[in-house]
């Protein structure tokens, strides 16, 4: 297979990807032509058919496996494939786990290791609360571990809500142990749910997309639904704690205006926010370099997500 990643200009390919997105638009002559966005598991590709009518292009929807076959052009600075010929492809023809963008790292250990901060919990009312989840629901550790952490952006694969969220969690309890201030186990409980409303925020792959809940409301306020819902289900849990821990969830993105409905107001708070921050901003700069060879140094050209001008260290 001749995958996304390894596509240069001037090639002709004959391969099946993925169809993400597809959407019919005008040209300025007012001539309709079909937007596509083709997917594999190394990234996604722009793909262009000036002519839907033309003999060998067949009809196809978003989500479905196409067979293309067509020229790789470059379109202000990035890849565009010049479609030809399109048709479905059939079962049998395609294995799906080489369309979806997956985690590097294996995903039952890093669930497991994901348990281990579960088990370290002291406090009986949040080892309550995150074990009935992590350590005891069979279908929820299938879908957290399938999940992805945005649609795009940083952690958008599969795997990839759990792997943020153990890189999210193995922060904050280095933070407890360095800063003695820190709860430890409201922290990392914290850091364990903090993005557990992306569940219902996104849908699964291969759509990867915002439901309407997650439209309407974000997962931020759906995450402290579901562990408001959890907590009460725990009798006795103490209501300071609950609202501490609701706190954190809030407030982990920091500032108002990247969604928290609350700044962060105490210790564990700004702790999860420094710790979601950093993971989301190192992935995303590493996503970024994905195509850039070890050893190009050159300035990659100003990006929004930072507001500077980035490249790769020297070294």
């Amino acid at each position: 297979m001749h995958f996304i990643e390894e596509l240069r200009e001037g090639e002709r390919i004959n391969e099946i990807y993925l169809c993400k997105q597809k959407q019919t638009a005008l040209t300025k002559a007012g001539k309709p032509y079909e937007s596509l966005v083709l997917q594999d598991k190394t990234g996604t590709l722009d793909a262009k058919i000036w002519d839907p009518s033309s003999q060998g292009i067949e009809d196809c929807d978003a989500l479905d496996y196409v067979n293309v076959m067509g020229d790789v052009t470059s379109f202000q600075g990035n890849l565009q494939l010049n479609i030809k010929r399109l048709r479905k492809a059939s079962e049998g023809e395609y294995e799906p786990k080489d369309y979806l963008p997956v985690s590097e790292y294996d995903a039952e250990e890093m669930y497991r290791e994901l348990q281990g901060y579960v088990k370290s919990l002291t406090n009986p009312y949040l080892k309550k609360l995150a074990g009935d989840l992590f350590l005891e629901d069979a279908d929820f550790a299938k879908r957290f571990k399938f999940h992805s952490a945005a649609k795009s952006v940083h952690h958008g694969f599969v795997g990839g809500l759990l792997e943020h969220t153990l890189s999210v969690t193995k922060l904050c309890a280095f933070f407890a142990d360095t800063y003695p201030i820190l709860n430890r186990d409201l922290l990392v409980t914290a850091a364990l749910f903090h993005d557990i409303g992306k569940l219902e925020e996104l849908s699964t792959f291969p759509e990867n997309d915002y439901t309407d809940e997650g439209q309407l409301l974000g997962h931020i306020a759906m995450g402290m639904e579901i562990v408001g819902t959890r907590i009460r289900a725990i009798g006795g849990f103490p209501r300071k704690l609950a609202n501490e821990l609701k706190h954190c969830i809030l407030a982990h993105h920091g500032e108002l205006e990247y969604g928290s409905p609350k700044k962060p107001a105490i210790p564990e708070a700004v702790a999860l926010n420094f710790a979601d921050n950093l993971d989301a901003k190192m992935e995303t700069m590493k996503e970024l370099f994905t195509n850039v060879p070890a050893g190009n140094t050159d300035w990659q050209g100003f990006n929004r997500l930072f507001e500077s001008n980035i490249r790769r260290s020297s070294i």
